[in-house]
């Protein structure tokens, strides 16, 4: 790996000293510009760079609760990109438990998030942000990435298997859905696209309890459409209304 320019952004002196042990003895191709704990000092650091003759950073280090705050990192992510996207960002972070956070940040453009647990920031995960990789992470985010990843597929995979199972047409998902969003049968009719009138719900719904409790009982819409998403037949998820 070439020689790069990298700036460390962390508020927590140990942590500074540790990430910079870290880097002096596993990443020997970075040189440490600058360190800054705070929004001011970090903007300061940067436009001396910008203005000195050493230029740019080519990485920065970004821990995200810089003061406290969790969204200040997010912004200094973003204005940054926005200003010199050339310069790559990797997320160091100990909000290892907050994922909307993550999901914030790698939005304002970040590289990659590295966690403040497990296997820490290594050599390879910097080559691969400096090579050039994006959505770089380390193994406790990638667990996490991998179990939503598992879970998305099987649910989408049963619930395929529920609507050719259990013979739901494009109608009858399109009806239930908008049951479950609390929408009346003449509300349902007046949706784009919707050929039914009350009558023809009604019968429609009668069909469907018949499809769905077999048994024979008696059953009200609320009842159907919580059946409905027991079987992966309306993911919960994704549950959005039709334009009218």
């Amino acid at each position: 790996m070439d020689q790069f320019k990298l700036i460390i952004v962390e508020d927590v002196p140990l942590e500074l000293k540790g990430t910079e042990g870290i880097i002096r003895h596993e990443i020997p191709e970075a040189e440490v510009i600058g360190t800054a704990d705070n929004e001011a000092a970090y903007w300061k650091l940067l436009k001396q760079s910008a203005s000195s003759g050493a230029g740019l950073p080519d990485l920065v280090l970004l821990d995200l609760g810089l003061g406290g705050s969790t969204t200040v990192g997010v912004e200094l992510c973003r204005q940054t990109k926005e200003m010199h996207p050339q310069v790559r960002i990797l997320i160091f972070t100990g909000e290892i438990l907050n994922e909307k956070l993550w999901v914030d940040v790698l939005d304002a453009g970040a590289d990659g998030i590295i966690l403040k647990t497990g296997e820490l920031l290594t050599r390879r995960d910097v080559m691969a942000v400096m090579e050039g990789k994006q959505l770089v992470f380390n193994e406790p985010i990638l667990q996490k990435i991998v179990e939503r990843f598992k879970h998305a597929v099987s649910s989408q995979l049963a619930r395929q298997e529920a609507l050719v199972n259990y013979e739901i047409d494009e109608y009858d998902e399109r009806f239930l859905r908008h049951l479950a969003l609390g929408y009346t049968k003449e509300q349902i009719t007046t949706l784009r696209g919707m050929p039914f009138g009350v009558k023809s719900l009604e019968k429609r719904q009668n069909e469907l309890v018949k499809k769905l409790f077999p048994g024979g009982e008696s059953v009200n819409a609320t009842r159907l459409v919580v059946r409905a998403l027991e079987l992966h037949i309306l993911d919960i998820d994704n549950l959005e209304a039709d334009p009218a």
